[in-house]
Protein backbone atom coordinates (compact mmCIF):
# COMPACT_ATOMS: atom_id res chain seq x y z
CA UNK A 1 0.00 0.00 0.00
CA UNK A 2 1.05 3.53 -0.66
CA UNK A 3 2.36 4.75 2.33
CA UNK A 4 0.64 8.28 2.01
CA UNK A 5 -2.60 6.14 1.12
CA UNK A 6 -5.24 6.41 4.02
CA UNK A 7 -6.44 3.28 5.63
CA UNK A 8 -10.51 3.47 6.94
CA UNK A 9 -9.64 3.83 10.62
CA UNK A 10 -6.06 5.65 10.21
CA UNK A 11 -6.24 8.04 13.27
CA UNK A 12 -4.12 10.33 11.48
CA UNK A 13 -4.99 10.65 7.83
CA UNK A 14 -2.79 12.46 5.58
CA UNK A 15 -3.67 14.35 2.29
CA UNK A 16 -2.82 12.45 -1.00
CA UNK A 17 -1.36 15.03 -3.09
CA UNK A 18 -2.63 14.17 -6.96
CA UNK A 19 -2.41 15.38 -10.30
CA UNK A 20 -6.13 14.08 -11.28
CA UNK A 21 -8.37 16.71 -11.88
CA UNK A 22 -11.81 16.47 -9.96
CA UNK A 23 -13.08 14.94 -13.33
CA UNK A 24 -10.78 12.36 -13.53
CA UNK A 25 -11.48 11.40 -9.68
CA UNK A 26 -15.25 10.91 -10.84
CA UNK A 27 -14.08 8.49 -13.99
CA UNK A 28 -11.52 7.07 -11.35
CA UNK A 29 -14.62 5.88 -8.94
CA UNK A 30 -16.63 4.34 -11.70
CA UNK A 31 -13.55 2.21 -12.27
CA UNK A 32 -13.92 1.29 -8.61
CA UNK A 33 -10.36 2.96 -8.04
CA UNK A 34 -9.02 5.86 -5.86
CA UNK A 35 -6.42 8.47 -6.46
CA UNK A 36 -2.74 8.29 -5.27
CA UNK A 37 0.15 10.24 -5.90
CA UNK A 38 1.57 12.05 -7.67
CA UNK A 39 4.43 10.38 -9.36
CA UNK A 40 7.90 11.54 -11.16
CA UNK A 41 10.81 9.75 -12.61
CA UNK A 42 13.64 11.93 -14.83
CA UNK A 43 17.06 11.69 -15.91
CA UNK A 44 19.40 14.48 -16.86
CA UNK A 45 21.83 14.93 -19.67
CA UNK A 46 24.50 16.91 -20.15
CA UNK A 47 23.87 19.12 -23.54
CA UNK A 48 27.80 18.73 -24.07
CA UNK A 49 26.97 15.06 -24.62
CA UNK A 50 24.42 15.77 -27.25
CA UNK A 51 26.70 18.32 -29.13
CA UNK A 52 29.44 15.25 -29.00
CA UNK A 53 27.21 13.18 -31.37
CA UNK A 54 26.49 16.17 -34.13
CA UNK A 55 29.29 14.34 -36.14
CA UNK A 56 27.48 11.18 -36.44
CA UNK A 57 24.71 13.69 -38.10
CA UNK A 58 24.53 12.37 -41.90
CA UNK A 59 24.71 14.69 -44.80
CA UNK A 60 21.08 12.96 -46.62
CA UNK A 61 17.95 14.73 -45.91
CA UNK A 62 15.68 12.63 -43.42
CA UNK A 63 18.19 9.60 -42.79
CA UNK A 64 18.40 8.55 -39.47
CA UNK A 65 20.91 10.01 -36.46
CA UNK A 66 21.28 6.33 -34.69
CA UNK A 67 23.24 7.29 -32.07
CA UNK A 68 20.55 10.57 -31.36
CA UNK A 69 17.66 8.29 -31.45
CA UNK A 70 19.11 5.73 -28.84
CA UNK A 71 20.73 8.48 -26.15
CA UNK A 72 17.04 10.48 -26.13
CA UNK A 73 15.30 6.66 -26.09
CA UNK A 74 17.48 5.93 -23.51
CA UNK A 75 16.59 9.23 -21.43
CA UNK A 76 13.24 8.90 -21.89
CA UNK A 77 13.27 5.22 -20.63
CA UNK A 78 15.29 6.10 -17.60
CA UNK A 79 12.73 9.14 -16.98
CA UNK A 80 10.39 6.31 -17.46
CA UNK A 81 11.59 3.84 -15.35
CA UNK A 82 12.38 5.74 -12.05
CA UNK A 83 8.72 6.87 -12.42
CA UNK A 84 7.22 2.94 -12.23
CA UNK A 85 10.40 2.07 -9.18
CA UNK A 86 8.45 5.19 -7.42
CA UNK A 87 5.37 3.36 -8.10
CA UNK A 88 6.33 -0.01 -6.84
CA UNK A 89 8.25 1.57 -3.66
CA UNK A 90 5.17 3.90 -2.90
CA UNK A 91 1.95 1.33 -4.00
CA UNK A 92 -0.71 1.28 -6.25
CA UNK A 93 -1.42 -0.57 -8.72
CA UNK A 94 -1.55 1.92 -11.72
CA UNK A 95 -0.53 5.13 -12.99
CA UNK A 96 -2.38 7.39 -15.38
CA UNK A 97 -1.36 10.08 -17.34
CA UNK A 98 2.41 8.96 -17.67
CA UNK A 99 4.10 11.65 -20.06
CA UNK A 100 7.69 11.90 -21.23
CA UNK A 101 9.22 15.42 -21.86
CA UNK A 102 11.66 17.30 -22.74
CA UNK A 103 12.93 20.05 -20.58
CA UNK A 104 15.98 22.16 -21.08
CA UNK A 105 17.68 23.69 -18.19
CA UNK A 106 20.76 25.72 -19.41
CA UNK A 107 23.85 23.61 -20.79
CA UNK A 108 21.70 20.30 -19.14
CA UNK A 109 18.26 18.47 -20.92
CA UNK A 110 15.80 16.97 -18.67
CA UNK A 111 13.86 13.79 -19.31
CA UNK A 112 10.96 13.82 -17.47
CA UNK A 113 8.54 11.68 -16.96
CA UNK A 114 5.02 12.36 -14.27
CA UNK A 115 1.83 10.31 -13.95
CA UNK A 116 -0.68 10.12 -10.59
CA UNK A 117 -1.19 6.59 -8.85
CA UNK A 118 -3.61 4.52 -8.52
CA UNK A 119 -5.57 2.29 -6.50
CA UNK A 120 -7.95 -0.64 -6.73
CA UNK A 121 -9.38 -2.29 -9.56
CA UNK A 122 -8.02 -5.08 -11.10
CA UNK A 123 -4.35 -5.63 -12.50
CA UNK A 124 -1.34 -3.44 -12.55
CA UNK A 125 -0.48 -1.06 -15.42
CA UNK A 126 0.48 2.30 -16.71
CA UNK A 127 -1.27 4.53 -19.40
CA UNK A 128 -0.37 7.51 -21.38
CA UNK A 129 -4.15 7.96 -20.75
CA UNK A 130 -5.54 10.59 -18.19
CA UNK A 131 -8.39 8.84 -15.76
CA UNK A 132 -11.16 10.30 -18.60
CA UNK A 133 -9.36 8.61 -21.34
CA UNK A 134 -8.93 5.74 -19.67
CA UNK A 135 -12.69 5.17 -19.20
CA UNK A 136 -13.47 5.44 -22.85
CA UNK A 137 -10.28 3.10 -23.99
CA UNK A 138 -11.88 0.32 -20.72
CA UNK A 139 -15.34 0.99 -21.84
CA UNK A 140 -14.35 0.30 -25.08
CA UNK A 141 -12.67 -3.33 -24.50
CA UNK A 142 -9.24 -2.10 -24.30
CA UNK A 143 -7.30 -3.19 -20.57
CA UNK A 144 -4.29 -0.65 -20.18
CA UNK A 145 -1.17 -2.21 -19.58
CA UNK A 146 1.81 -0.24 -19.87
CA UNK A 147 2.97 2.85 -21.33
CA UNK A 148 5.08 2.62 -24.51
CA UNK A 149 6.83 5.07 -26.77
CA UNK A 150 9.01 5.16 -30.45
CA UNK A 151 10.89 7.68 -31.78
CA UNK A 152 13.66 8.42 -34.52
CA UNK A 153 15.97 11.27 -34.91
CA UNK A 154 17.06 12.36 -38.20
CA UNK A 155 18.41 15.02 -40.39
CA UNK A 156 16.21 17.82 -41.82
CA UNK A 157 18.75 18.35 -44.21
CA UNK A 158 22.25 19.54 -43.91
CA UNK A 159 25.25 21.06 -46.31
CA UNK A 160 22.71 22.21 -48.65
CA UNK A 161 20.80 19.05 -48.85
CA UNK A 162 22.89 18.28 -51.74
CA UNK A 163 21.31 20.58 -53.84
CA UNK A 164 23.74 19.32 -56.88
CA UNK A 165 21.27 16.20 -57.25
CA UNK A 166 18.18 18.38 -57.97
CA UNK A 167 19.43 20.61 -60.39
CA UNK A 168 17.76 17.76 -62.62
CA UNK A 169 14.43 17.98 -60.89
CA UNK A 170 12.73 21.24 -61.48
CA UNK A 171 9.72 20.78 -59.37
CA UNK A 172 7.35 17.81 -58.50
CA UNK A 173 8.21 14.80 -56.14
CA UNK A 174 11.77 14.01 -55.32
CA UNK A 175 11.18 10.07 -55.16
CA UNK A 176 14.10 9.41 -53.16
CA UNK A 177 13.69 11.79 -50.43
CA UNK A 178 9.90 10.42 -49.99
CA UNK A 179 10.66 7.25 -49.65
CA UNK A 180 13.90 7.99 -46.80
CA UNK A 181 10.93 10.19 -44.65
CA UNK A 182 8.67 7.22 -44.89
CA UNK A 183 10.68 4.84 -43.58
CA UNK A 184 12.57 7.14 -41.31
CA UNK A 185 9.09 8.36 -39.99
CA UNK A 186 7.70 4.61 -39.86
CA UNK A 187 10.36 3.23 -37.96
CA UNK A 188 8.46 5.35 -35.17
CA UNK A 189 5.93 3.35 -35.25
CA UNK A 190 7.54 -0.10 -35.38
CA UNK A 191 9.44 1.05 -32.30
CA UNK A 192 6.36 1.65 -30.27
CA UNK A 193 4.63 -1.71 -31.52
CA UNK A 194 8.17 -3.41 -30.36
CA UNK A 195 7.28 -2.01 -27.05
CA UNK A 196 3.99 -3.44 -26.90
CA UNK A 197 5.16 -6.60 -27.85
CA UNK A 198 7.55 -6.83 -25.06
CA UNK A 199 4.48 -7.09 -22.25
CA UNK A 200 2.23 -8.97 -24.59
CA UNK A 201 -0.12 -6.91 -25.61
CA UNK A 202 -1.71 -6.60 -29.03
CA UNK A 203 -2.84 -3.19 -29.21
CA UNK A 204 -1.29 0.48 -28.78
CA UNK A 205 -4.36 3.10 -28.64
CA UNK A 206 -4.32 6.31 -27.88
CA UNK A 207 -0.73 7.64 -30.12
CA UNK A 208 0.03 10.90 -29.74
CA UNK A 209 2.78 11.77 -32.45
CA UNK A 210 4.98 15.36 -31.90
CA UNK A 211 8.17 16.47 -33.61
CA UNK A 212 10.41 18.21 -31.74
CA UNK A 213 13.86 20.23 -32.75
CA UNK A 214 17.33 19.92 -31.15
CA UNK A 215 18.26 23.33 -31.44
CA UNK A 216 21.09 24.48 -34.48
CA UNK A 217 22.05 20.56 -34.44
CA UNK A 218 20.34 19.94 -37.62
CA UNK A 219 18.62 16.97 -36.03
CA UNK A 220 14.50 16.31 -34.91
CA UNK A 221 12.80 13.79 -32.92
CA UNK A 222 9.13 12.22 -33.96
CA UNK A 223 8.01 10.34 -30.85
CA UNK A 224 5.20 8.66 -30.55
CA UNK A 225 3.71 7.57 -27.22
CA UNK A 226 0.04 5.59 -26.23
CA UNK A 227 -0.86 2.51 -24.12
CA UNK A 228 -0.59 -0.73 -25.03
CA UNK A 229 -3.19 -2.51 -24.08
CA UNK A 230 -5.55 -5.98 -24.79
CA UNK A 231 -8.35 -6.58 -26.48
CA UNK A 232 -10.23 -10.15 -26.75
CA UNK A 233 -11.16 -9.35 -29.87
CA UNK A 234 -7.84 -8.33 -31.44
CA UNK A 235 -6.09 -11.67 -31.92
CA UNK A 236 -9.27 -12.78 -33.84
CA UNK A 237 -9.00 -10.23 -36.40
CA UNK A 238 -5.59 -9.86 -37.16
CA UNK A 239 -3.63 -12.91 -35.62
CA UNK A 240 -0.35 -11.98 -33.94
CA UNK A 241 -0.65 -8.57 -35.07
CA UNK A 242 -0.36 -5.42 -33.19
CA UNK A 243 -2.98 -2.73 -34.14
CA UNK A 244 -1.91 0.65 -34.03
CA UNK A 245 -4.56 3.62 -33.57
CA UNK A 246 -3.93 7.42 -32.77
CA UNK A 247 -7.75 8.51 -32.23
CA UNK A 248 -8.75 10.30 -29.20
CA UNK A 249 -10.07 8.01 -26.48
CA UNK A 250 -13.70 9.85 -27.28
CA UNK A 251 -13.68 9.01 -30.85
CA UNK A 252 -12.45 5.44 -29.79
CA UNK A 253 -15.27 4.49 -28.37
CA UNK A 254 -17.54 6.37 -30.44
CA UNK A 255 -16.62 3.68 -33.08
CA UNK A 256 -16.34 1.10 -31.06
CA UNK A 257 -20.45 2.07 -30.22
CA UNK A 258 -20.77 2.03 -34.01
CA UNK A 259 -19.07 -1.62 -34.32
CA UNK A 260 -15.62 -0.23 -35.76
CA UNK A 261 -12.37 -1.33 -34.84
CA UNK A 262 -9.31 0.56 -35.16
CA UNK A 263 -6.59 -1.43 -37.27
CA UNK A 264 -3.65 0.26 -37.94
CA UNK A 265 -2.51 3.92 -37.71
CA UNK A 266 -1.20 4.87 -41.13
CA UNK A 267 1.33 7.86 -42.24
CA UNK A 268 2.12 8.75 -45.32
CA UNK A 269 4.84 11.70 -46.41
CA UNK A 270 6.30 13.21 -49.80
CA UNK A 271 9.34 15.08 -50.52
CA UNK A 272 8.24 18.06 -53.17
CA UNK A 273 10.96 20.39 -54.98
CA UNK A 274 9.29 23.97 -55.23
CA UNK A 275 11.31 23.91 -58.71
CA UNK A 276 13.09 26.90 -57.84
CA UNK A 277 15.80 25.81 -59.97
CA UNK A 278 13.58 24.35 -63.02
CA UNK A 279 12.53 28.58 -63.42
CA UNK A 280 9.42 28.81 -60.90
CA UNK A 281 10.98 31.52 -59.06
CA UNK A 282 11.36 33.50 -62.60
CA UNK A 283 7.34 33.03 -62.70
CA UNK A 284 7.05 34.18 -59.21
CA UNK A 285 8.85 37.28 -59.82
CA UNK A 286 6.24 38.43 -62.65
CA UNK A 287 3.04 37.91 -60.60
CA UNK A 288 2.79 40.86 -58.41
CA UNK A 289 -0.52 39.85 -56.16
CA UNK A 290 -3.09 36.75 -56.68
CA UNK A 291 -2.70 33.52 -56.97
CA UNK A 292 0.79 31.47 -57.75
CA UNK A 293 -0.79 29.18 -59.53
CA UNK A 294 2.25 26.63 -60.32
CA UNK A 295 2.45 26.56 -56.34
CA UNK A 296 -0.68 26.23 -55.89
CA UNK A 297 -0.82 22.78 -57.99
CA UNK A 298 2.74 21.39 -56.69
CA UNK A 299 1.16 21.70 -52.85
CA UNK A 300 -2.17 20.74 -54.02
CA UNK A 301 -0.07 17.35 -55.61
CA UNK A 302 1.83 16.56 -52.75
CA UNK A 303 -1.31 16.60 -50.39
CA UNK A 304 -2.82 13.98 -52.72
CA UNK A 305 0.03 12.26 -52.88
CA UNK A 306 0.41 12.02 -49.28
CA UNK A 307 -3.65 11.06 -48.61
CA UNK A 308 -2.94 8.12 -51.78
CA UNK A 309 -0.36 6.57 -49.43
CA UNK A 310 -2.68 5.99 -46.57
CA UNK A 311 -5.62 4.66 -49.25
CA UNK A 312 -2.83 2.01 -49.91
CA UNK A 313 -1.86 1.17 -46.78
CA UNK A 314 -5.48 0.95 -45.19
CA UNK A 315 -6.45 -0.98 -48.41
CA UNK A 316 -3.39 -3.41 -47.92
CA UNK A 317 -5.22 -4.38 -43.90
CA UNK A 318 -8.62 -4.84 -45.15
CA UNK A 319 -9.93 -1.10 -43.57
CA UNK A 320 -13.46 0.30 -44.83
CA UNK A 321 -12.04 4.03 -43.33
CA UNK A 322 -9.85 5.68 -42.67
CA UNK A 323 -10.47 8.60 -40.05
CA UNK A 324 -9.12 11.77 -38.30
CA UNK A 325 -6.20 12.23 -41.34
CA UNK A 326 -4.49 15.34 -40.40
CA UNK A 327 -2.31 16.94 -42.86
CA UNK A 328 1.08 19.08 -41.92
CA UNK A 329 3.72 20.99 -44.03
CA UNK A 330 7.23 21.46 -43.44
CA UNK A 331 9.54 23.66 -44.82
CA UNK A 332 13.02 21.34 -45.25
CA UNK A 333 14.94 24.75 -46.96
CA UNK A 334 16.58 24.60 -50.10
CA UNK A 335 12.79 24.78 -51.95
CA UNK A 336 11.82 21.80 -50.37
CA UNK A 337 8.63 20.88 -48.70
CA UNK A 338 7.13 17.90 -46.88
CA UNK A 339 3.61 16.90 -46.78
CA UNK A 340 2.73 14.82 -44.01
CA UNK A 341 -0.61 12.47 -43.79
CA UNK A 342 -1.59 10.69 -41.14
CA UNK A 343 -4.32 8.73 -40.09
CA UNK A 344 -6.26 5.35 -38.37
CA UNK A 345 -7.56 2.93 -40.50
CA UNK A 346 -10.90 1.06 -39.07
CA UNK A 347 -13.18 -1.38 -39.46
CA UNK A 348 -16.54 -2.82 -38.86
CA UNK A 349 -16.15 -5.88 -37.26
CA UNK A 350 -19.30 -8.35 -35.84
CA UNK A 351 -19.25 -8.75 -32.06
CA UNK A 352 -17.38 -5.47 -31.39
CA UNK A 353 -19.70 -3.23 -28.74
CA UNK A 354 -18.89 -0.94 -26.39
CA UNK A 355 -19.81 -1.80 -22.29
CA UNK A 356 -22.33 1.24 -21.41
CA UNK A 357 -24.86 3.22 -23.98
CA UNK A 358 -23.78 6.23 -22.59
CA UNK A 359 -20.78 8.03 -21.74
CA UNK A 360 -20.64 10.14 -18.29
CA UNK A 361 -20.37 13.89 -18.89
CA UNK A 362 -17.28 13.67 -16.59
CA UNK A 363 -16.04 11.87 -19.08
CA UNK A 364 -15.88 13.88 -21.63
CA UNK A 365 -15.98 17.63 -20.18
CA UNK A 366 -12.63 18.37 -20.87
CA UNK A 367 -10.61 20.68 -17.97
CA UNK A 368 -9.62 24.16 -18.22
CA UNK A 369 -6.27 25.50 -17.33
CA UNK A 370 -6.80 27.19 -14.03
CA UNK A 371 -2.61 28.74 -14.02
CA UNK A 372 -1.34 30.41 -17.12
CA UNK A 373 2.11 31.70 -17.31
CA UNK A 374 2.86 34.14 -19.94
CA UNK A 375 6.49 34.83 -18.38
CA UNK A 376 9.14 35.03 -21.03
CA UNK A 377 11.11 32.13 -19.01
CA UNK A 378 10.15 29.52 -21.89
CA UNK A 379 13.19 27.02 -21.45
CA UNK A 380 13.06 26.20 -25.06
CA UNK A 381 14.00 29.58 -25.60
CA UNK A 382 17.78 28.55 -23.94
CA UNK A 383 17.71 25.53 -26.57
CA UNK A 384 19.35 27.40 -29.32
CA UNK A 385 21.83 28.73 -26.72
CA UNK A 386 22.79 25.99 -25.30
CA UNK A 387 23.44 23.95 -28.52
CA UNK A 388 25.48 25.90 -30.43
CA UNK A 389 27.95 25.84 -27.51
Amino acid sequence: MDNNQNTPNDPNPKAVVSGLSGNEMYCAAMLNMAPGNLLIGNSVFSMGVIGGLRSGIKTTLGGEITTFTDMVAQGRQLAYGRLVTEQQQTGGNGVAGVSSEIVFHGNNVEFLSVGSALHGGTGNFTTSADVQELFCQVDSGFVPTSFVFGNVAYSIGVAGVAMGGLRKIGHGEVHSYSDLFNVTRQRALDRIIDDAKKVQANAVIGIKTTILPFGRTGVQEMVMIGTASKHSLVDQIMPGKVITSDLTAEETWNVTRMGYMPLELVLGTSVYSLGVIGGLRSIIGEIRHGEVAPLTEIIYGAREQSISKLKTQAAAVGADDVLGVKTYIYDLGSDLIELLAIGTAVKKIDGVRTRSDQLPPQAIIRDKQTFVNTAEMHYGFNLNDASAN
